[in-house]
């Protein structure tokens, strides 16, 4: 397994969706603990997490060419945004 830098800026699904439970838990977990402890680390990593997880992407996954998506996990239409749309599709 190849870590290759210029596919980790390749914007792509390759976080599944209990991959980006756990990194949602994780980095709510790390932020709040951040807040507590005053660790600047801590904190970067948690909001790091939180946005892998929101975004469904990870950069070091791309970058090893990596993926969590299951075969059947539905993947957001590019380029379609429903943050905030509540007739999007419907």
């Amino acid at each position: 397994m190849a870590f290759d830098i210029k596919k980790m800026t390749k914007r792509e699904f390759n976080v599944g969706l209990n991959d980006s439970k756990i990194r949602y838990v994780a980095g709510t977990l790390a932020l709040l603990t951040s807040v507590f402890l005053g660790n600047i680390l801590l904190l970067l990593a948690g909001g790091i997490l939180v946005a892998s997880a929101y975004l469904r992407w990870c950069p070091a996954y791309s970058a090893m060419e990596k993926t969590t998506v299951g075969a059947n996990e539905p993947i957001p239409e590019k380029g379609c945004c429903h943050h905030g749309d509540q007739n999007a599709h419907h």
